[in-house]
């Protein structure tokens, strides 16, 4: 986050100031943001950070909430994190074999090192998945 604020700090001030700007660098602030985004997206699952409906899941007893995460974990979290990754890996394949670039003059090269933070992001959340629902089944047996 550090680097992303300072590259974004740089680029506005040399851009608003000194007239001067770089497709590369602001392209690589969008891939630093993609950084945070998908690698964060496990962290908030671990910690139970994520978008849900909690108008009636607070209502539900620990039984019952425990109950829908499993099943929840099980068949959204779980299959969509398998397909993005079997995806992906052929989409970062391609754009790899490609050799894809941007497509703006000055743009950044290697677009698949970006590209391959898809499937491995959504590796980690299939990982941390397994994890939690290892938790979960714990704690409704324990229930």
């Amino acid at each position: 986050m550090t680097l992303l604020v300072l590259l974004i700090v740089y680029d506005a001030s040399a851009r608003y100031l000194f007239s001067s700007g770089s497709t590369a660098l602001q392209e690589l602030e969008w891939h630093f943001f993609d950084v945070v985004i998908l690698l964060s997206i496990s962290y908030a699952l671990k910690h139970n950070a994520h978008v849900r409906v909690d108008i009636f899941y607070e209502k539900f007893s620990l039984k019952i909430q425990t109950l829908i995460n499993i099943i929840a974990t099980l068949f959204f979290i779980l299959p969509l994190s398998f397909l993005i990754v079997y995806i992906g890996i052929g989409f970062v394949e391609l754009s790899f074999v490609q050799n894809e670039v941007s497509s703006n003059p000055g743009g950044l090269t290697h677009r698949w090192i970006v590209k391959s933070l898809m499937p491995l992001s959504f590796a980690f959340v299939a990982l941390q998945g397994l994890s939690k629902l290892s938790k979960e089944f714990k704690k409704w047996r324990a229930l």
